[in-house]
């Protein structure tokens, strides 16, 4: 049952005045933004944009890592290209490259089933839980803290799926002052409906990633399915559509330059609310080394799949994935320094501490915490900067793998309610479907390829910052791993879930005895991140509620950061000027074929090609442009999780989807800047052209409402 849920006012910004354009807001904080959203031009009822009941927030749903949307009464889910890629992927092969030519379901028997662990959640509550979290806590420190922290949230967990089919979870506000239980339907059957050709869904690769203009038909479709009876079940023959409460409707004519737009989805994390040593850090130490190690993990992998076709195919999601972040930290490194981010970080926390300070009250109230948090930073970012290399160990798949088993056979032994998050009963699928995966996602020569330079790279360590247990098993032939191990077999890697912490210790393969081997070292490392992270928790809490009461004093709305909740963003279509260059808000379907080479990333299909040469766009051209639309620009608000949002106008109609920024923006998951950033849709109209004249979608168009 869906419910409306009040949210508590909440005021302040740790910045600059906040834009009409920032902002990623729960749907509750409308009533304290409404004026400002009727006067940038929305044409709904704000209160609309608050209740979980109705569209067009209650069509919006998350696919676990990017967002989407239910675009028909039959469980059609809207979503980005690069969403369903580890679908196209896990469905291809040689001589059934479906990355390549792309993949279109004439009717609901061919749709194929998705990649193991895909899921479509359906938004249902968001509720408060503060008091319910913090019982126990309040004066506890460290592990104990933690601890109970966690079995809070477990029990909180655990009531709401006494709910069947239900996925629920407790997520911390401003750094946990606040916590929220958000609740969703969990609809396991998920089956890919239609992807575009990779010269279509992908075009211009790498090279146009985060950059513009673009020219990128980033869509796809999924269909979720549940068990006859209408609840929700893994996949199976029988299996039918699922009737979702609403479907969002395609909007008549889509945007125009000016136009007032909303994203709808699950913005993953920011770190807005961070101190400026925490900016520092990142900004002059942590992100440059990722930068580094995803740029080395991408060269390891496309040289190891050269000339191997299944190989290619099997690493293509992963490589997509490492591409996509490294150069995103390269725009990230690049716009903290064109900005001055670290600077502009230590100027406002200036001023707020000295807004601490200037009142014994405040100082009483606040300082001690404002303090311990920057001595608790100080050996958190340490630790994380060493966590980067030890991590990389985890790129070979079969360790990692054997790692999962391991402790799950461990954490088995206890009560459910003991467990730690992610191996409970309730984990129990996913984590098959991860170990099963591997299948089509793994080849051991590249692998091996890819841990041996993960080994280079660890031991750059100092000796202490190392496992030494690990450095104790590991064969001194990194080959005995891969030729002497079992683990390679998909059966006999699930096999292992079955089996008591005894058959893991008595077991001769090389990856289970590191696992072993590691285990109590990795406990003890976990021990203490764990008693940090309590500590930790206990001061951010008291400085955020400093930063509230300083922001609220200056009359200011905070939404809190990103984390993964359903959140809304508004703006406008606008392009944007730069020195000796100016963006236009569209980019055109003359503009794609001009891009067109013919070979490796700029490779558009024929049949696309000559319809635009004979400027056959039928009704979807627009009037303004005298054109076909392929993506346009706008000022909202997102980050990584937003993929596959929803773009909606003024009255909640489906105009697009959000799918990348601008390289020169990405720095706003740090800070905003309304001068830099800029969100990429593609537009609804080129989707709508591209299934009905290139792909012949016509089922589909049919289902959504637009026959032709």
């Amino acid at each position: 049952m869906f419910t409306k849920v009040p949210f508590p006012l909440l005021t302040g910004s740790i910045a600059t005045l906040a834009q009409a354009e920032e902002g990623m807001w729960l749907p509750s904080q409308t009533g304290a933004i409404a004026a400002e959203l009727t006067a940038a031009g929305l044409k709904l009822d704000p209160a609309r944009l608050g209740d979980l009941t109705t569209p067009p927030l209650t069509a919006i749903a998350s696919l676990g890592g990017c967002s989407a949307a239910f675009l028909s009464p039959q469980g059609l889910v809207a979503t980005n290209h690069h969403c369903v890629y580890g679908s196209i992927q896990y469905n291809s092969k040689p001589g059934q490259d479906y990355l390549t030519d792309g993949f279109l379901a004439k009717t609901l028997a061919e749709e194929l089933p998705a990649a193991p662990g895909s899921r479509v959640y359906v938004i249902e509550d968001l509720r408060d839980v503060t008091p319910q979290m913090m019982k126990g806590a309040e004066a506890l420190s460290g592990l104990a803290r933690h601890e109970r922290l966690e079995a809070n949230r477990k029990a909180l967990i655990a009531a709401c799926e006494k709910q069947p089919s239900r996925r629920c979870d407790v997520r911390p506000y401003f750094g946990g002052h606040t916590y929220f239980l958000q609740q969703q339907l969990e609809i396991q059957d998920v089956r890919l409906v239609y992807a575009p050709a990779g010269g279509v869904g992908n075009f211009g690769g790498e090279t146009d990633n985060w950059m513009w203009p673009r020219h990128t038909g980033d869509f796809g479709f999924y269909r979720a399915y549940v068990a006859p009876d209408g609840s929700s079940a893994p996949y199976a023959p029988e299996n039918i559509p699922f009737r979702p409460k609403a479907h969002l409707k395609i909007a008549d004519q889509g945007v125009a330059e000016g136009d007032f737009v909303m994203v709808a989805g699950f913005p993953g994390v920011t770190f807005r609310h961070r101190t400026a040593a925490e900016a520092a850090f990142a900004f002059q130490r942590l992100t440059p080394l990722e930068q580094r190690l995803l740029n080395d993990y991408s060269d390891r992998i496309q040289s190891a799949v050269a000339g191997n076709a299944d190989a290619a195919i099997k690493y293509a999601s992963i490589l997509k994935g490492a591409d996509n972040y490294k150069k995103k930290y390269i725009g990230e490194l690049a716009g903290a320094d064109a900005m001055g981010l670290v600077a502009r970080k230590e100027a406002d926390e200036a001023a707020f501490r000295a807004w601490i300070a200037a009142d014994p009250a405040r100082q009483a109230r606040y300082g001690a915490a404002v303090a311990e948090l920057d001595r608790l930073i100080e050996v958190q970012n340490a630790y994380e900067l060493a966590e980067a290399r030890r991590a990389l160990l985890n790129r070979a798949q079969l360790y990692s793998a054997a790692r999962i088993a391991y402790r799950w056979a461990q954490e088995r032994a206890k009560p459910d309610a003991q467990r730690e998050p992610g191996y409970q009963d309730r984990d129990r699928a996913f984590i098959e479907q991860r170990l099963t995966a591997i299948e089509r996602r793994y080849d051991p020569a590249v692998d091996r390829a890819i841990f041996e330079h993960a080994l280079a790279e660890y031991r750059k360590l100092p000796p202490a910052e190392r496992h030494r247990s690990f450095d104790a098993t590991l064969p001194s032939v990194v080959e005995a791993l891969y030729a002497e191990t079992q683990l390679g077999d998909t059966k006999a890697r699930l096999a292992w879930l079955d089996q008591p912490v005894a058959a893991f210790e008595a077991s001769n393969d090389p990856w289970i005895r590191l696992a072993v081997a590691t285990y109590a070292e990795d406990r003890d490392r976990e021990a203490a991140a764990k008693a940090r992270a309590g500590d930790i928790q206990r001061a951010r809490a008291t400085y955020m509620a400093g930063r509230l009461a300083y922001a609220d004093a200056q009359g200011r709305t905070l939404y809190p950061d990103a984390n993964g909740s359903l959140r809304f963003t508004y703006g406008h279509v606008k392009g944007k000027a730069r020195d000796g260059l100016i963006w236009t808000p569209f980019t055109t379907a003359e503009g794609l074929a001009a891009k067109h080479r013919g070979t490796g990333e700029f490779d558009a299909p024929d049949r696309m090609l000559e319809l635009i040469r004979a400027k056959d766009y039928g009704r979807y051209a627009a009037p303004a442009l005298r054109t076909l639309p392929v993506d346009f620009l706008s000022t909202v608000d997102i980050t990584n999780g937003n993929s596959g949002s929803s773009t909606l106008n003024a009255k909640g109609e489906f105009v697009g989807l959000a799918f990348d920024g601008t390289l020169e923006g990405v720095v706003s998951d740090w800070m905003f800047n309304p001068e830099v950033n800029r969100t990429i849709h593609v537009d609804s109209r080129f989707m709508l052209w591209t299934m009905d004249k290139v792909d012949g979608a016509a089922r589909l168009l049919d289902e959504i409402g637009l026959a032709r």
